[in-house]
């Protein structure tokens, strides 16, 4: 007796292989213009990768050159450890989802899943095992006989990802697969793709602009900017210590602080002297000396907020006055915009409301207002001499 469900999904397991993914040297140009710049990686065997950036990066150029579809202009790619290149896309046992899904419209569902077998010549009571197979795994299998008009966005979806896998593949390449899709259904297809990538355990690397996504999902994210890679972590690395201005601003809201080391305390923490925001105390994740330039970054989050300065603050925070410039409030938090200098930008500080008291006088727009944060929550993102 054939079996089905969660015997099935255990049998893929198993039988799946996966690569690991190195990318080495690569560069890419079309005619005066470098869409890549040396950007080396490497992608582990079963991982959930994420390359992370603005339009036009070189996300997407990275991600058909490892799929087959552009040639490097300098560098190679390997599956563990075996050059790809001299390879066309079809023997490189890799699949690529699209974010236009690519279905065939006069095609049912399981036509559409087939369709890969079809073109291997597979017995027919094979492709309808594997059909039903990936079907289930992406919860389509009552759908089998529609066609893709009459399926909403996120099955149109479920359907593309059932006929990327049932090749099987090594490694499998999402290109902004989630982009057409509205806000709430996006989110759902994002967990969705995280429970397929956890049942059949091959490598994913997912394209995206949206820093919600490739934090959400990802065991390691590469931000990329101008063709070059600014910063490879895990989705805490990059959001908690980013590497650079660029890190910081483009994942997530931040506040950027310049200023010099005006000295260095002891091993672990230094004076740091702000012409905007006056001189406190430093976390030194990085080495400077005194007199260094240097660029803090701290989230918004790890800033409090409250009408005067409370009496029992431990030693370790720094603390600034301001007033509320503007502020907005979102429910489940309230966002203050809130000036400590009149020559920059106001710091932004979020505020949780965990709990609510009808008779709690609320902080309202030109309060003056007291701020503090924890020295290990500012870390440096520049450093000069």
């Amino acid at each position: 007796m054939r079996q089905t469900g969660a015997a099935f999904h255990q049998q893929r397991v198993d039988s799946v292989k996966s690569s690991q993914v190195t990318v080495e040297n690569v560069s890419k140009s079309f005619g005066d213009f470098s869409a890549l710049k040396n950007a080396s990686l490497t992608i582990a065997k079963g991982g959930f990768y994420s390359m992370l950036g603005p339009s036009g990066c070189g996300k997407t150029t990275l991600l058909r050159i490892i799929g087959g579809f552009e040639t490097p202009t300098e560098g190679d790619v390997c599956f563990d450890g075996v050059s790809i290149l001299p390879l066309p896309p079809n023997k490189r046992q890799v699949n690529t989802i699209f974010q236009n899904y690519a279905l065939f419209p006069h095609l049912t569902v399981f036509e559409n899943v087939a369709f890969p077998l079809r073109l291997k010549k597979i017995a027919a009571a094979e492709i309808k095992r594997a059909v039903q197979e990936n079907l289930e795994l992406v919860r389509m299998e009552t759908e089998s006989k529609k066609y893709p008009s009459q399926l909403s966005g996120g099955q149109k979806q479920r359907v593309a990802i059932a006929r990327a896998l049932i090749n099987q593949p090594r490694v499998l390449l999402l290109d902004e697969p989630l982009s057409a899709l509205d806000a709430k259904l996006r989110q759902h297809m994002l967990l969705e793709l995280d429970a397929i990538h956890d049942k059949v355990g091959i490598t994913f690397i997912y394209v995206t602009h949206d820093q919600a996504e490739a934090l959400s999902v990802s065991d390691q994210v590469c931000v990329l900017n101008k063709g070059e890679i600014q910063q490879i972590g895990s989705p805490a690395e990059i959001y908690e210590s980013p590497a650079n201005e660029f890190v910081a601003r483009f994942i997530g809201e931040t506040n950027y602080i310049h200023g010099t080391i005006a000295a260095v305390t002891d091993n672990e923490h230094a004076l740091f002297d702000s012409p905007d925001y006056g001189n406190f105390t430093i976390y030194l994740d990085k080495k400077v000396q005194q007199g260094s330039k240097v660029a803090l970054t701290v989230r918004p989050e790890k800033i409090r907020v409250a009408p005067e300065k409370p009496d029992n603050l431990p030693p370790d925070v720094n603390v600034l006055h301001g007033v509320v410039e503007d502020m907005i409030y979102t429910g489940f938090q309230t966002k203050y915009f809130i000036r400590v200098s009149k020559d920059k930008e106001p710091l932004i500080v979020f505020r949780q409301h965990v709990q609510y008291f009808m008779d709690e006088k609320p902080i309202s727009w030109k309060d003056k207002v007291c701020l503090w944060w924890n020295t290990k929550d500012s870390f440096m993102v520049e450093v000069s001499k």
